[in-house]
């Protein structure tokens, strides 16, 4: 599905107060034009549930699941750590098992949105490997990673504008905790996968990781 210009413009249009503009996701162009043969493509949201972006899943079709993720890790959650040690340690099997009950090799696509950005290092490979356990053969992971001079952002709320357009909710002025993921990274931890890289005007990065 192709955005045309006159269709950016109007989505620009459309951002209310506190809410960024919305701009067209190349990412999302591509994972939909990938999965234009598969009718009810079964999609996992790790954001904070929005009734916009579950109406146009649904609309296109899909089977749609939400585990918010990402506003799990953007409050304070003193449940996730373990401080009784010198060096806090974050609890990723608690973390992790906050997800819905989602049977391995059953989606077609995980949104991530910042979740990797919002997570320890430590903490990414063991995520990263449920998200891709949880696709099917031929699924994809969406992940927004931001650039490293991109420091704040952290607080924001993605959602979805259009199929292939993005649009964020929130202040938007929270420091990101951790240090940058860079595609490479993705690649690193998740061999098996083939990863896409999109470099957007906004200070992120679209990744695509197909199973």
């Amino acid at each position: 599905m192709m955005l045309s210009t006159a269709s950016k413009v109007a989505l620009k249009s459309k951002a209310q107060d506190g809410e960024t503009p919305a701009v067209a996701s190349p990412a999302l162009e591509w994972l939909w034009k990938y999965l234009s043969d598969v009718p009810n493509p079964h999609i996992l949201d790790c954001g904070k549930v929005n009734p916009q972006t579950v109406e146009l899943l649904i609309n296109r079709g899909s089977k749609v699941f939400v585990a918010d993720l990402v506003s799990t890790v953007q409050r304070v959650n003193p449940m996730l750590w373990d401080r009784s040690k010198k060096v806090p340690v974050f609890l990723v099997d608690d973390f992790l098992a906050q997800m819905p009950p989602i049977p391995a090799g059953s989606l077609n696509a995980v949104f991530c949105w910042h979740l990797l950005d919002l997570l320890p290092r430590e903490a990414l490979p063991a995520v990263m490997e449920r998200m891709f356990l949880s696709l099917r053969g031929g699924g994809v992971l969406f992940f927004l990673l931001r650039e490293p001079y991109l420091q704040k952002g952290a607080d924001s709320v993605w959602y979805l504008e259009g199929l292939t357009a993005l649009c964020a909710g929130g202040e938007g002025t929270k420091s990101f905790p951790f240090s940058p993921v860079s595609g490479r990274d993705v690649e690193r931890f998740l061999p098996a996968g083939n990863l896409k890289s999109f470099l957007t005007r906004s200070g992120r990065r679209e990744v695509l990781v197909l199973k």
